[in-house]
């Protein structure tokens, strides 16, 4: 009786999955008893399985074929032994169909039957819930901190399924604590080993930003305003190239919104993160000026067949367009595509501010009285140069990983020179 119960209640779980429809259900209560008939009598070819869902069990039927003598006691029985079991109306010849009780599968395949309907509808919640996320990939998710880790934070969403943000999905600087409403995209959803579904989600993305726009600004979720383009650096600054194709509609005053209503929800969203929101255009010199706003270029050389372009400003701008360790000019890159240089025009010695020393100043050449110490290397300064910082300044405004790159100079070197000028500006 408390195998029948046991059954009767692994019934009544697999019913109220709201999320299973009525066809699956069906197939696999069918699948599950065949699977077990064909256990206990070592074929299930001569029963039916009949479901009723809706009263959440089933009936089974044993079809045996009247013989004179029996060789399968399966799927065989005699005249004699149905007249044993009261039933005189059958001759060789006929079928027999016999009801069977859940007793007949006994204890133990009442018990494989619990298990392996249990083990069915987990699988199936698992596939429900791998597909339902695969198909939000890319969309904005809310949910809920459960527990944070130095690795990652467990989220629960409203349905109580488990969400991970790994640290490298966070915002630099975030930290979260139990209870923390999170909102983030759905980067990833992995299923490893037939165990729950790992659904990974992301506040870094250039998407997650995107999303945030589309949730923020009605005309862009209406698709009166087009994004065309977003770069990160998550934390730091980011840049949203936008386009309308109303001419009745300004793009970047819709996206900031009357005195910035709109983007001040998402700049407090990523943690104060600087966002620039610039119109699109196709014209990459155009483009390129956009975003560099408010540096002044001078010119813009572009090569076709290089993956640089040079940008010349005046000595005052370049700080500008470069940004704070090198930020900016890194976003435009990103924006265009390619990797941008800026150039300073060199004026005349005459002309150059008062505070600040040409970098030829620093040379060994001319660090006879040893003004600036042991001075720099004529080689590294014109390496240096060659990327267009000719003063102390122009390398000093950018940050020493930036110059180690573009200079291809080891970082202990860049060390030493950043020391060499910072000594001359101490005072």
């Amino acid at each position: 009786m408390e195998a029948k119960t046991d059954l009767k209640d692994a019934f009544a779980e697999f019913k109220k999955q709201k999320n299973i429809d009525r066809n699956t259900m069906m197939g696999v209560l069918e699948d599950v008893f065949k699977t077990q008939l064909a256990k206990t009598y070592g074929s299930a070819d001569n029963f039916d399985v009949i479901v009723n869902v809706d009263r959440g069990d089933c009936e089974i039927y044993q079809t045996f074929e009247v013989v004179d003598e029996v060789e399968n006691p399966v799927t065989q029985i005699t005249v004699e032994q149905l007249k044993a079991m009261g039933e005189d109306d059958f001759e060789v010849g006929d079928e027999y169909v016999k009801k069977l009780s859940m007793a007949d599968f006994g204890r133990r395949g009442i018990l494989n039957l619990r298990q392996n309907l249990q083990g069915r509808i987990m699988d199936i919640e698992r596939a429900n819930l791998y597909n339902a996320y695969l198909a939000k990939k890319g969309q904005l998710v809310t949910g809920e901190a459960y527990q944070s880790w130095n690795k990652e934070v467990l989220i629960l969403d409203e349905d109580h399924n488990e969400l991970h943000l790994p640290k490298s999905e966070q915002i630099p600087g975030e930290h979260f604590k139990k209870g923390d409403v999170i909102r983030a995209i759905i980067k990833d959803v992995e299923m490893k080993n037939n165990s729950t579904p790992y659904i990974v989600l992301s506040r870094t993305s250039d998407e997650f930003l995107e999303r945030l726009f589309e949730q923020e600004v009605p005309e862009i979720y209406d698709g009166l305003i087009t994004i065309k383009k977003v770069v990160r650096i998550p934390g730091e600054r980011a840049k949203v190239a936008v386009e309308s194709y109303d001419e009745r509609i300004d793009p970047i005053g819709a996206c900031i919104g009357v005195k910035g209503a709109r983007i001040i929800g998402i700049v407090k969203e990523l943690r104060n993160e600087n966002i620039d929101v610039i119109q699109w255009t196709s014209n990459t010199q155009l483009l390129i000026q956009r975003a560099l706003n408010p540096a002044k270029i001078s010119s813009i050389v572009m090569d076709p067949e290089e993956d640089k372009i040079k940008v010349y400003m005046h000595p005052d701008e370049v700080k500008k367009g470069i940004g704070k360790g090198g930020c900016n000019i890194r976003l435009a890159g990103m924006l265009v595509g390619k990797e941008i240089e800026v150039w300073r025009d060199v004026p005349a010695r005459g002309d150059e501010e008062e505070d600040d020393v040409l970098l030829s100043e620093f040379s060994n050449d001319n660090a006879d009285n040893e003004e600036y110490g042991n001075g720099i290397d004529q080689w590294i300064i014109e390496r240096l140069q060659a990327i267009g910082c000719d003063t102390a300044k122009s390398v000093l405004a950018q940050s020493p990983e930036d110059i180690a790159r573009r200079a291809d100079l080891e970082d202990e070197t860049v060390a030493e020179v950043f020391d060499i000028l910072r000594a001359e500006f101490e005072d």
